[in-house]
This record gives structure tokens, sequence and C-alpha cells, in this order.
């Protein structure tokens, strides 16, 4: 009896040191999961249930590890993910860099933070003063290997060198805009054209993507070639039946660009200009005045509107209210829309167009002056 009292102790003992052992082991691991929540946030959505027990262990027998740098000394390195590469050979590439300690702890931890999942392609610049928890912050702020330069229809040069400078391109507005009014040679030679001494007029509109190192040489390449490739033959030979050069035309359509609001009203502007030109009238158009007057602090534009009247006597040839024919060069980079307006006109007896009254963006064209009068909006 004796013996089987001895024997339901040793078995209680045992159930008790077990019992003891497991809440022991239990409240260690809460310790550890509050432990690594505390250091490195709550775990994402979407762990399994092993992955949820094992990772904070990981991180938290690692978490020197992951929060200290591997020197202390400051070493800039360029670092590059690429398009559909996995997030382990990523960290491996960072072990082999030596900005991380272990590839492994560093996959668990973007696995438990769910930065696995937002890495992005791109280039990074990184440090072995960085631990590898700010590695992984750095490597959430993507720098596009590419630059992409917006040019936008009726934009002069400032405005397009403004954007250039803010693309990521190392190219500042005023280098671009030294290079576009004074090209050298090999520029000017790219376009079809004795004429042009300035690049305003033929900085092609549209989106350009290219590499961030990029110099300002290949960016008007690539801008100006996409110029020529818009003058095919029946542009060309709409320009000639007009009785204009390319430089003439590209005159005329910058102007065109800056009046019209409406694309389809283009050709009818071009055959207003082309109308008071054939009688030897002024072309009297404000965006050659509000070119001549360049930047207005007041509106912090370079397109001053509404104009006063002694805006409309500044002395400029680019002034069409006080000087006859084209102004000397374009006064914009027009869209193909407002050449093709240039090369095929409308054919109408209008002398005289003014904003329509209902805000629409649309004009009231005139044959005479009274009727461009009875047009006013007063």
């Amino acid at each position: 009896m004796s013996g089987h009292r001895k024997g339901r102790r040793i078995f209680s003992s045992i159930i008790l040191f077990l019992l003891i052992t497991g809440l022991v082991l239990i409240a260690g691991y809460f310790f550890i999961v509050h432990r690594v929540q505390v250091e490195f946030g709550s775990p994402a959505g979407g762990l399994s249930s092993l992955q949820r027990i094992i990772i904070p262990i990981e991180l938290f027998v690692n978490r020197r590890a992951l929060t200290e740098p591997q020197s202390t000394l400051r070493e800039e390195y360029k670092f590059s993910i690429e398009e559909g590469e996995s997030v382990a050979m990523i960290c491996i590439r960072l072990e082999r860099e030596r900005l991380i300690p272990n590839a492994e702890v560093m996959r668990m931890y973007l696995i438990y933070t769910g930065l696995d999942r937002a890495l992005k392609s791109g280039e990074f610049s990184l440090s072995t003063q960085m631990s590898p928890v700010q590695i992984a912050d750095a490597l959430l702020k993507t720098v596009p290997k590419d630059a992409v330069i917006s040019i936008l229809p009726g934009w002069r040069i400032e405005e397009v060198a403004a954007n250039v400078a803010a693309s990521g391109l190392m190219i500042s507005a005023d280098a671009f805009i030294e290079s576009a009014y004074n090209p050298s040679q090999n520029k000017i030679a790219v376009l079809p054209s004795s004429e042009i001494n300035s690049l305003e007029g033929f900085l092609y509109p549209g989106i350009y993507v290219m590499p961030r190192d990029s110099d300002i040489d290949a960016l008007l390449e690539m801008v100006l070639s996409a110029f020529n490739e818009q003058l095919n033959p029946v542009l060309v030979e709409g320009f000639n039946r007009q009785g204009l050069s390319l430089m003439e035309a590209v005159k005329l359509a910058s102007i065109v660009q800056r009046e019209a609001v409406v694309s389809d009203e283009k050709p009818l502007i071009a055959s207003v200009f082309y109308n008071r030109l054939a009688i030897g009238m002024r072309l009297e158009t404000d965006p050659t005045v509000q070119y001549a007057l360049g930047f207005d602090g007041a509106t912090n534009s370079w397109w001053k509107s509404p104009l006063s009247l002694n805006d409309f006597k500044i002395d400029s040839p680019y002034n069409t209210y006080l000087y006859n024919g084209l102004p000397p060069t374009p006064i914009c980079n027009p869209d193909l829309e407002s050449l093709k307006a240039v090369a095929f006109p409308a054919d109408t007896p209008y002398y005289y167009f003014r904003a329509a009254c209902d805000g629409s963006g649309r004009h009231n064209f005139a044959v005479s002056y009274e009727e461009h009068l009875n047009n006013s909006c007063e």
C-alpha cells in the first residue's frame, strides 16, 4: 500500500513539474512576444500560426543584431532592387554587401512586419551606420531609376526648365534655360531649319522617361527628335502651301496654341491670323504681349492675365499690337494639333475672335470690327 502511495506521489510530482514548466514556458513565450511587439511592432496580418510562434522567438534572440549598425564608420552604398526579385535574394545581397549581419534574420523581420510585401524595385542609398531595421525602412523609400519629364503644350522655355529641375535629373533650371535659349550648333543641326537660334517652339510637348543620370545633351536630343518625328512630308507640304518656312509655321502655331482653349477651334483661329497677314493687318494677339512681359510676380505666372492698358504699350518686337508680322521667335512650344492647324487652316472670312460669354473656353468669330464689338460680354 505504501509503495502504491509513493508511486502516486512521484507521478503527481512529475505532473506538477510539467505543469509548472509549461506555465513558465508559456509565460516566457508571452514575455518574448510582448518584448518583440514593443521593439518591432505588432505582427503583420496573414502570418501562419507556425510563423507567429517561431518568428517572434527568432527576433527576440537576434534583437541586438537587428537594432545595431554593422559599423560606426560611415560607408555609403547604392543598392538596387530589381523587378520581381525575391525577398530572400534581397537579404542575401544585403549580407554580401556587409550591410546586415544575417540574411535569414532580416528576412524573418521583413515577413513579421509585412514589409516583405511592400518592397518595390528601385535604387536606394544605404549606409553601414544603419541598423538592419533602419535599412528595412530605407528600402521603402524608393528612388526611381528613371526620371519623368513632362512638357505641356503652351509652356515656354522657363516653364519647361522648372519641370526638368524637379524631375530627378541632375539638371538645374538655369542650365536648361541657358542651353535652350543659346543652343550649340550640334543641337540646332538636329532640326531641319537654318533659321533657328533658340529652341523655343521646338521642345515638343510630351512625357519623356530617361535614366536619372542623363545629361542635358541627352534630354535635348530626345525632345528635339520627338519634334522631328512630327514633321512628316504632309505637314511640311501644308506649311509650304501656306507660304511659310518651318520657323514661321512654328511661330504661328505657338500663337494658336496660346489662344485656343478648345482644340477643334485651332484651324479657325489660324484662319483669322492668315486673313490678317494677307491684308497687312497686325496680328494683335495677347499671348505675344504676355511673352514680352515675362514673369509676373503678382500672379506668379509667365502669362499675365488680365493685361492692363499699359501692358499693350510695351516696346518689344514681340508686341504684335505695335509691330507688324510674326514675332521674332515662337512664344511657346506648340503641340501637333496646333502645327496641323497652321498647315491646314480653315477657310473663313473671319478677322476677329473673342472669348464666348458662357465660360466654355470657346470663341465667337467675326468678320467686321463692329460685329466683333457686338460679341462683347459687357
